[in-house]
């Protein structure tokens, strides 16, 4: 069972524990790792517009305010020499302020989880290669993705044969009804 703090974020219960944050319940605010920080740790709060770091390095209390289209998008990574573990993180130019988001054992439960914060983010989707790249798992032109083209299915309706309702609308006269014309008649309105 894991605890939940005030601000709503999620905080494992116990060192075993992986870490799993909720995308769907944000803000999120719990305490990370961080080598460089005083007491070894920063607190991380994440929101859909930003990411809030707060640490502080030899007594000097910082706060980062990052905008989310700063970061790359999400990734997901296998961790070191360990096949089953794998992280899915929020991917920011500078390493340093990369964020975890989830740490479990299984790529089967990962996998939903990657998709899920990079809907609800609005960012896109990463795959870390085996020389620690980052790349999109598919071809994409902007927020398009590329790739082959679907063929189009025929429809397998007897409805497909008949003609569409605007066009029976607009028939015409058929030639067996002809316009009635009076010839040899005088007119009622003479001109003058």
């Amino acid at each position: 069972m894991r605890r939940q703090n005030k601000a709503g974020g999620v905080t494992s219960a116990g060192s075993g524990r992986a870490l799993r944050l909720d995308p769907h319940r944000l803000p999120v605010r719990y305490t990370a790792a961080d080598e460089l920080a005083d007491g070894r740790a920063r607190v991380i709060e994440i929101d859909r517009e930003q990411v809030l770091l707060h640490r502080s390095v030899n007594g000097v209390r910082m706060r980062f305010r990052i905008p989310m289209e700063v970061f790359r998008g999400v990734a997901v990574r296998v961790l070191d020499g360990n096949d089953s573990e794998v992280a899915i993180t929020l991917e920011h130019p500078d390493p340093a302020l990369t964020v975890a988001l989830h740490r479990a054992e299984g790529i089967e439960d990962s996998a939903a989880e990657w998709q899920s914060w990079g809907r609800v983010l609005g960012l896109p989707l990463l795959i870390e290669d085996v020389d620690g790249t980052l790349r999109s798992p598919v071809e994409m032109i902007g927020a398009l993705m590329t790739g082959e083209v679907a063929l189009r299915r025929r429809r397998k309706t007897p409805l497909r044969k008949r003609r569409p309702y605007f066009l029976a609308r607009r028939r015409g006269f058929g030639p067996g009804i002809a316009p009635a014309v009076h010839r040899g008649e005088r007119e009622i309105i003479a001109p003058e």
